[in-house]
């Protein structure tokens, strides 16, 4: 009987399949074997006298070992010493945000006095339970002394009757000014309940969050108005910072937030305070549910901005959150029950969003800090486009570091050769598609042009998905194909790039800015940092959306790679990569920078620096040519670099005006 194709197929595949399973199964028979002796040793430990009478010992060693940790989370002794250098920066920055940022008489006077189109009402909900008095007055006060008069402060009262006080003193207030809106609840219902029962008392086109405890800006109303009427905003936040002592000049940390980035706000409720929405937003949904109360607004956040049409954000700092004991501001211990709310939170976000089978866990940055493992759809064929001239040691190390280190096993690599002059490469080529059935050597006639090498290359691809990737890298992480096809697998996304190292560990690409560095083109955020640094409020540690990657290790669909027509091949060398990302937002796609898919990356090995010579004056040619390009864009500034941000520096510096 003769065998049919497909059953030929089908058996191949599964033999395939069979083959990888039990290789799996023996990684994971190793690793099990490993830690039942691991859990014999541990247990012979305990069970030691010794062991029993030394807690004390151990609790030193433990805080020795804690402090130790924050050294090397700083990136060491020189990631202390950058640290020190930041801070010193924002020491001075501080001042620009605390109360000599409150308009002057004069600016007030303008403010009071602007008409806009829309003068809408904005229903500020504060639910009140046993504030302490001092806090409570400067949070009322706060409202009141917006330059924008169009409000409403809605507070619902569920204190106990310990603290009758705070109902005394409300009424002080609602019965000198008519938008001051009061109701006692006969019982507390929780933050979630008394927001909720805030809600019934508002009665504005927007809604805004406050907390009880907590400080506005005099201008903040003022701003979101504006916004509201030059964006149509219909879902607004802004900067933040925390603060001590009952003064707002005493701050601790200022964070300065990237625009709407949906990847960021599902692993860091980032967005916080001071939220403001359209009223009609809630129509379809709830505000507040008590099943993530800890975590209620990164729940209510996520709901809202998915409904919203122009989610805004001001970069201003206008929001005051007080740090005192038993706050999350202060410690997030203090409510740990929050880490399983937030979790939850998102877990429910991404379900009613489509997405199935993913994981939620913390990150080494901060319990409520996720990285979310999505399910990979499929095993499609992923095709690795390499450009090399001559250099085989380098091309050796990228190709073997593939195949050694890679679990994901349904790729080919596409090596564009171009114009090599050595033996030895040549003779590598022939070995290589001897010993792989998965590779392919593509050449490249003329010189050398980045962007042309590639569009060679992916001509000859038959995967669904490309990835871009420098010969002078070095795989890290196992499964860094599944950590960026995750990502770009999904319809909103477009690039996706990796998190790249210098040899000597520490940070080369982390996403990209336009408009940063010398050039005021395009530069890579927390250049030079540890690969054991944070980085900026934890954005080292978690997937995020970028303006741009680099093209050193890029993945993307093939469709949308033949979409925007490629890499333009006007940039021959530098910026095509930051070019195709700009391209790709323009059709409006989210690219993603992921931190779990590591790599090596020995830049400029391949081709050398660009900062001498003809290499130089090329590459001020092709950055003329981008800020013309992009001229629009720039301008803008980048959606997700707070222009609080220095330009002249890579750390997240703030912009001070004594500081070079």
């Amino acid at each position: 009987m003769t065998r049919l194709p497909e059953e030929t197929d089908y058996k191949e595949a599964y033999e395939k399949e069979h083959l990888k399973n039990a290789r799996l199964a023996g990684r994971i028979a190793a690793l099990e074997e490993e830690k039942d002796l691991l859990e014999f040793k541990l247990n012979r430990i305990k069970n030691n006298p010794l062991w029993k009478h030394t807690g004390g010992l151990r609790k030193v060693m433990h805080a020795a070992i804690r402090q130790g940790n924050r050294v090397k989370n700083c990136g060491g002794l020189r990631g202390i010493a950058a640290k020190i250098d930041y801070k010193k920066r924002e020491a001075k920055a501080k001042k620009q945000f605390g109360t000599e940022s409150f308009p002057t008489p004069e600016e007030r006077k303008r403010q009071e006095t602007e008409t806009f189109e829309r003068m809408v009402t904005i229903s500020i909900l504060v639910p009140l339970y046993n504030t302490p008095k001092e806090f409570l007055c400067q949070m009322i006060d706060s409202v009141t002394a917006q330059t924008y008069g169009n409000w409403q402060l809605c507070l619902a009262d569920g204190s106990d009757e310990k603290h009758a006080y705070v109902g005394e003193i409300c009424k002080g207030y609602y019965e000198k000014d008519s938008r001051i809106v009061y109701q006692k609840l006969k019982e507390n219902k929780g933050i979630s309940g008394n927001t909720n029962a805030c809600l019934q008392l508002a009665e504005g086109e927007f809604i805004a969050l406050f907390d009880h405890d907590d400080i506005l800006h005099p201008s903040v109303l003022y701003e979101y108005v504006k916004v509201i009427n030059e964006k149509n905003a219909d879902y607004i936040y802004c900067d933040e910072t925390t603060f001590k002592e009952g003064d707002i000049n005493k701050m601790i940390t200022l964070h300065f937030k990237p625009d709407y980035a949906p990847d960021n706000l599902r692993a860091n409720n980032y967005i916080c305070h001071f939220s403001c929405f359209l009223a009609k937003l809630l129509e379809n949904t709830e505000l507040f549910r008590t099943k993530f109360d800890g975590s209620q607004d990164h729940d209510m956040i996520l709901r809202l901005t998915s409904l919203a049409q122009n989610v805004v954000h001001v970069p201003k700092l206008l929001y005051y959150w007080r740090s005192h004991a038993g706050s999350v501001a202060s410690d997030i211990t203090a409510k740990s029950y929050a880490i399983e709310a937030a979790r939850g939170a998102v877990a429910e976000h991404l379900k009613v969003n489509g997405y199935d089978n993913f994981s939620i866990t913390s990150t080494r940055a901060f319990e409520t800090i996720f990285k979310i493992t999505y399910r990979i759809l499929g095993e499609p064929k992923i095709s690795i486009v390499i450009a090399n001239k001559d250099h085989k040691e380098d091309l050796e190390r990228c190709i073997t570091s593939i195949y050694e280190k890679s679990t994901y096993e349904n790729f080919e690599i596409v090596v564009v050769e171009n114009n090599s002059t050595t033996e030895e490469i040549f003779t590598y080529y022939k070995e290589l598609c001897e010993k792989h059935d998965n590779i392919k050597i593509v050449t490249y006639q003329g010189a050398f042009n980045y962007s042309a090498v590639n569009n060679l290359g992916v001509k000859h691809c038959v995967g669904d998905y490309i990835l871009l990737l420098n010969n002078d890298t070095q795989v890290i992480t196992v499964n860094w194909m599944e950590e960026l096809l995750m990502y770009a697998q999904r319809e909103d996304v477009g690039a996706v790039g990796a998190k790249l190292y210098y040899p000597n560990k520490t940070i080369q690409h982390a996403g990209v800015v336009i408009g940063l560095g010398a050039h005021r083109t395009a530069g890579h955020t927390h250049y030079g940092q540890s690969r054991e640094n944070l980085g900026y409020m934890g954005r080292l540690c978690y997937a995020q959306n970028v303006t741009a990657v680099t093209g050193a290790c890029l993945m993307v669909k093939k469709a949308l790679f033949e979409e925007v027509a490629g890499l333009e091949e006007e940039f021959e060398i530098s910026l095509n990569d930051v070019d195709f990302c700009l391209k790709l937002r323009e059709k409006g796609y989210l690219n993603v920078f992921t931190p779990f898919a590591e790599l090596y990356h020995y830049e400029s090995i391949s081709r050398g620096l660009d900062n001498q010579g003809e290499k130089a004056e090329r590459y001020n040619k092709e950055s003329e040519k981008f800020r013309r390009k992009w001229e629009k864009q720039l301008a803008a500034g980048d959606p997700y670099y707070n222009p609080n941000f220095s330009l002249d520096r890579s750390d997240f510096s703030l912009k001070v005006k004594d500081c070079v």
